[in-house]
């Protein structure tokens, strides 16, 4: 199922330059994304989580990197230097696109 979503969503016409563009209800779950990818956040849930988030400056719109998935589910992104490990369950309801390079 995850090479279906690499297949899908990696090629470059799926790409976003305008982060402020990507912001829809449309994306890919952040834990179907493959480690090195840039992202724009699209979608982060309602709650306790979506609080914790912003706290950490992850929010709609926001580029960060995968820089890591670790066994288990856990997605660790990367946004101003900075590094956030988000479970498996929560990665489940982020939706991300992925950006273009440069």
């Amino acid at each position: 199922m995850k090479a279906d979503y690499v297949e899908k969503f990696m090629d470059e016409s799926r790409c976003v330059d305008d982060p402020a563009a990507a912001v829809t209800e449309n994306g890919v779950p952040l834990s179907s994304v493959v480690r090195g990818s840039r992202l724009i956040v699209t979608n982060i849930p309602e709650g306790r989580g979506r609080t914790q988030l912003i706290r950490l400056g992850i929010m709609r719109g926001e580029v960060v990197t995968c820089a890591e998935r670790l066994p288990g589910g856990t997605v660790v992104v990367e946004k101003n230097r900075q590094e956030v490990a988000i479970g498996s369950s929560l990665a489940e309801t982020i939706l991300v696109d992925y950006a273009c390079a440069g």
